[in-house]
């Protein structure tokens, strides 16, 4: 019985360590998990997806669902895997204060990556884009500072950005970015930590985070708006905050999660929203320029009722569009041309419709209840 269960932990270990392939970079052996969709077009988007401090890539890649919103929306996504600190555990070097002496160049080893990758996969060279939990949300923003030429905008899930970081950031490029965040995670502060008191180092609150960011873009405007709460046993809903009407078309955008945990909302904690499609969203929009003509665009299309208990109705001046419709996973369930949609056998939650017209692709969400 003992050689028996010996064998299945060895064929365990084996079919883990399968998922991951090697990376060359500065004399070490890094790793990473790459997925790619079958007959995926050439010059497809690619999205890095981080784990969190002591998890790894292939956790982050099982609760993301990352995978399946690739095979539906045709991008690649390679999950990188952080080194081991001297506690054994994973991390990505961002300058802990438990860190004084890490030198492992993150930065560095994720922008060579995406070029190996961008090459050896007939990728986009200019739609890359990164996301990530808590320690791999902190490196997104470093990314932002450090190889915007590299990475076109991130998404941070419950990150932070490090006081030191700010104070030193200097981007080649201004590029979009994104938090989703928990007024109630108790590791990454919604309030900050100026003194690091919390062990991490000193950090800002996400609000002057946001700020920060949208300061350096010269955002001139802003919104903030309740997002529907689909699930009312979660104990949080959702605010989307954005700050719009820049000098370079860039956006900020914070979705403050009332009531939420340091959780990946969608598989953990908040059901109201899908983080990995929320994410996905934002980078499409960036990829098509179309951030801030986002409004413009959805004045083209009249889709209601919002919610909807039976059908969906579009209306539109233009005749010549077609639309997807995905259900709250992010699976497709209905594609075509018509003007009225019917959803009454589907199940209550947030759905999203996205329309397709000439060269613009717009997405809007549609609560049924």
């Amino acid at each position: 019985m003992k050689e028996f269960l010996s064998f299945i932990l060895v064929l365990f270990s084996l079919q883990l360590s399968a998922q991951y392939t090697t990376f060359q970079h500065n004399g070490e052996n890094r790793q990473y998990i790459y997925y790619q969709p079958d007959n995926l077009e050439d010059n497809a988007p690619l999205v890095f997806v981080m784990h969190g401090y002591t998890s790894d890539a292939s956790v982050i890649k099982n609760y993301s669902g990352m995978n399946d919103l690739a095979d539906e929306e045709g991008f690649a996504v390679c999950y990188p895997r952080g080194t081991v600190d001297n506690y054994g555990n994973r991390f990505w070097n961002v300058g802990y204060t438990f860190h004084p002496n890490e030198t492992v160049d993150d930065v560095d080893f994720l922008k060579e990556l995406a070029n190996y990758l961008q090459t050896e996969n007939n990728l986009s060279t200019t739609n890359t884009f990164a996301t990530g939990m808590s320690n791999g949300g902190e490196m997104c923003y470093m990314l932002a500072c450090q190889a915007s030429e590299t990475f076109r905008a991130v998404t941070s899930v419950a990150g932070m950005m490090l006081q030191e970081i700010m104070n030193t950031c200097s981007p080649e490029n201004l590029i979009p970015i994104f938090e989703i965040h928990g007024t109630s995670d108790y590791i990454n502060i919604y309030n900050g930590d100026p003194t690091g008191s919390g062990g991490w180092g000193a950090y800002p609150s996400i609000p002057e985070t946001i700020e920060y960011w949208s300061d350096l873009n010269n955002c001139s405007s802003f919104s903030s708006e309740n997002l529907p709460n689909i699930n009312t046993n979660d104990g949080s809903y959702v605010v989307k905050e954005r700050h719009y009407d820049s000098d370079n078309g860039n956006e900020i955008w914070l979705y403050k999660v009332v009531g939420g945990d340091h959780d990946w909302p969608g598989a953990n904690g908040n059901m109201d929203i899908n983080s990995s499609y929320e994410a996905w969203l934002f980078f499409e929009l960036s990829m098509n320029n179309s951030l801030s003509i986002e409004n413009n665009v959805l004045n083209e299309f009249y889709v209601t009722p919002n919610p909807v208990k039976e059908k969906i109705v579009i209306q539109s001046g233009l005749t010549n569009y077609s639309y997807i419709l995905y259900d709250p996973s992010g699976k497709k369930i209905k594609e075509g041309n018509e003007s009225i949609i019917n959803i009454e056998n589907s199940s209550n939650g947030t759905y999203f419709l996205k329309i397709f017209s000439e060269n613009k692709t717009i997405t809007k969400k549609i609560v049924k209840q």
